[in-house]
């Protein structure tokens, strides 16, 4: 894409991004359907289903990335999008109910389901941070110990999720008083046949890869012509635009009532991508987190600590809102700012 004219560039980006936005609606109504036949829960559906799912651009980038020997771009696109993606919980809290009243998103869907799966994000992360400071040549069996080791965290996430959506000893199963009802599976249910929520979801996580990986090479195409520096590109610009699918999701699940389903997608999207470091080392047979640049373990150390607010934020369910969101929200869209422009210093 690099030899089109950036006119063509920003057309073909816009139209990616619409039908990634689409198919993120779809994606969401079929996943709703799919949690209540197969018993997954909102919380767990997010975890594995929607967050695989919305994320598939990045699996193929990686995978291509790993082929070809480019490991840096494989690191930089999984890390460079996380904390943008956890920003994507700022909009879905402003835009996705509104009206005189409206507790915050936090609020709503306090649970202690999704403060485990945030704690997961947090655990996946450091280990991240911690590999990337560990020397090459530890491969064995074309894997390393960083890389299984976040896989493992992963499945034991999934695990003590699953376990949290059955039981907890807790009153109220960990589900805080006055947040938002389970929304009824019922009407989705009778509309859509199990058979026909997964060729739709199928479909919609089909074009979601397609468009998604478009999108990425158009916007890169871009800001080479622009000369915009692509590690600042990709945290900022780049990283909203493959968040589409999040948005999109997290959007139209808040609509069908289901809050728990929107902050899972996002904590499940953001713990799953490091998962793809496994992947990439296994194709490229190479340590890949020693690739990891300062700007890189810059934005994973930002993802932390804004996971953790939003961490915080289910635990004190902050009733306030400035500006139109909660005052977690608020405090990471601060945080978020002033991280990026860290990063011109870190990067520069």
């Amino acid at each position: 894409m690099d030899s089109l004219p950036f006119a063509l560039l920003v057309v073909v980006f816009v139209a990616a991004a619409a039908v990634v936005w689409v198919a993120g609606i779809h994606l969401s109504r079929a996943t709703d359907v799919l949690d209540a036949r197969l018993h997954l829960g909102s919380a767990l559906g997010g975890l594995i289903v929607l967050a695989v799912a919305t994320n598939l651009p990045e699996i193929a980038i990686t995978v291509s990335a790993a082929v070809s020997g480019n490991l840096e771009v494989a690191v930089g696109n999984i890390l460079g999008g996380i904390a943008l993606q956890t920003v994507v919980l700022v909009i879905l809290d402003a835009f996705g109910k509104r009206g005189r009243g409206v507790k915050p998103l936090t609020y709503r869907a306090a649970s202690l389901t999704l403060v485990l799966e945030g704690l997961v994000v947090v655990a996946v992360l450091a280990v991240v941070i911690a590999g990337s400071q560990l020397p090459d040549g530890l491969e064995v069996l074309r894997l390393t110990p960083d890389v299984v080791l976040i896989a493992a965290l992963w499945v034991v996430g999934l695990i003590l999720v699953q376990r949290a959506g059955k039981h907890l000893p807790w009153n109220e199963d960990g589900h805080a008083p006055n947040a938002s009802p389970k929304p009824s599976k019922a009407d989705s249910g009778t509309k859509m046949s199990t058979t026909t929520a997964a060729i739709i979801f199928s479909v919609s996580a089909l074009a979601t890869l397609v468009a998604g990986v478009v999108l990425e090479r158009a916007g890169d195409a871009a800001s080479s012509q622009i000369g915009l520096s692509g590690v600042l590109f990709g945290a900022t610009v780049l990283a909203l635009a493959t968040s589409l699918p999040e948005i999109s999701t997290g959007l139209q699940a808040i609509k069908q009532g289901d809050d728990n389903l929107a902050i899972s997608d996002i904590f499940g999207g953001n713990a799953f991508l490091p998962v793809l470091f496994l992947l990439a080392t296994v194709i490229s047979g190479s340590a890949v987190l020693p690739r990891a640049d300062g700007a890189d373990i810059y934005l994973t150390a930002l993802a932390v600590l804004l996971t953790l607010v939003y961490v915080v934020g289910l635990i004190f369910r902050p009733q306030r809102r400035i500006i139109g969101m909660g005052v977690d929200s608020f405090v990471v869209l601060v945080l978020y700012a002033l991280g990026i422009a860290g990063l011109f210093a870190v990067s520069g």
